[in-house]
Order: structure tokens, then sequence, then C-alpha cells
């Protein structure tokens, strides 16, 4: 039970990265039974999701590499990172062929997850003003594929990295309030009046 809990947290931790990446992935690593663990898409023709997640995931290559196109991208991710979290989680707990009610509960778990990793990004691409740089950008590429991966094949060390993430978020967020209420002079406490650096 542990370690689809460790499985779940690190497909999770990926959707909060990427939208269409870990979807695409898992549909290839399942071999011939495409999506057919995955809720939504499991109704859906093969060959049209898979057309569509290759799509998708070259789009938010070549868009989060640039600062327009990251916007954009982090527009739609904000409102879809929640729902594939789900899903995903909800495929890997099918997988388990575990009860009802502990597949909806784990969906959950993956889906606030999912949505809190990607508040983190939408956090630093708007504290940092010029966006992410280019090698944050490959690297959190290359660590979504690589928690699919883990989740999978390797549950403790993807539950692990996504166990630091989370520990990162929350790092990040007592960081932006200190940083906020620093950019208080006078205010009385109130951190935006007299703001050095205004929103």
């Amino acid at each position: 039970m542990i370690e689809i809990l460790l499985a779940v947290l690190s497909i999770s931790a990926a959707a909060g990265l990427r939208i269409a990446l870990p979807l695409l992935m898992i549909g290839i690593l399942s071999g011939t039974n495409l999506w057919v663990k995955v809720p939504i898409l499991s109704a859906w023709s093969p060959p049209w999701v898979l057309g569509i997640l290759v799509s998708w995931s070259l789009f938010e290559f070549w868009a989060s590499k640039n600062r327009s196109g990251n916007r954009l991208l982090q527009s739609l991710q904000i409102f879809l990172s929640p729902l594939v979290g789900w899903l995903v989680g909800v495929a890997i707990a099918q997988a388990a062929e575990l009860q009802p009610w502990l597949i909806n509960l784990l969906g959950i778990v993956s889906a606030l997850l999912a949505m809190v990793l990607q508040l983190v990004q939408v956090g630093w691409f708007y504290r940092l003003r010029g966006g992410l740089p280019l090698w944050a950008s490959f690297g959190l590429d290359g660590l979504c594929a690589l928690l699919v991966l883990f989740a999978l094949d390797a549950p403790q060390q993807g539950g692990l990295i996504a166990l630091l993430l989370l520990w990162f978020a929350i790092r990040s967020s007592q960081t932006w309030r200190d940083w906020y209420k620093a950019q208080a002079q006078g205010g009385y406490g109130n951190p935006r009046a007299g703001k050095l650096d205004p929103d």
C-alpha cells in the first residue's frame, strides 16, 4: 500500500510539472493497453489520444522555453493540472486494483499535489520577473519524465522526489511571504503600503 501511495505521489508530481507528457508516457509504457486504466481517455480512440498528447507535449516543450508562450501555458496548466493529477493518480490506483473509495481518495490527493506544484511554478515565474531560466525549464521536462518512470518502476525513489518537491513548495511559500513583508516601508502591518517593488 505504501508503494502505491508513493507511486501516486510521484506521478502526480509529474502532472504538476507538465500536463501532456505524463499521460503520453503512461500510454506508451503500457504497451498495447493504451490508456485503458486512465479515466476519460479510455473512452476515446487511442490514435486520437496519441495525436493530441504528442501535439500538446510538443507545444508544452516549445511554450515553456519563451516568456510569452510560458505565460499562455501556465494560464492553461493552472486549471488543467488538478484534472490531470486526478487522472494519473486514479490510473495508478486502478492498476493496483484498490477499493473504489481508496481510488477516489488517492485521486484527490494526486490532484491537490499537482495543483500545488503548478502554483509554485507560477509563483516563481512571476517572482523572477523574467520567468524561469532556460536550464530550469529543460530540467523540469527531464524531471517530469523521470518521475513518471519512477512511478511505474521505482515508486520509493519517485515518492521521495515528490515529497522533496512538496517541501520545496512549502519553503517557497515562506520565502515569498518574507519577501512580501520586507517590501513594507512604514505600512503599519500592511505589506502593500509603500512597497519598494510593487506587484
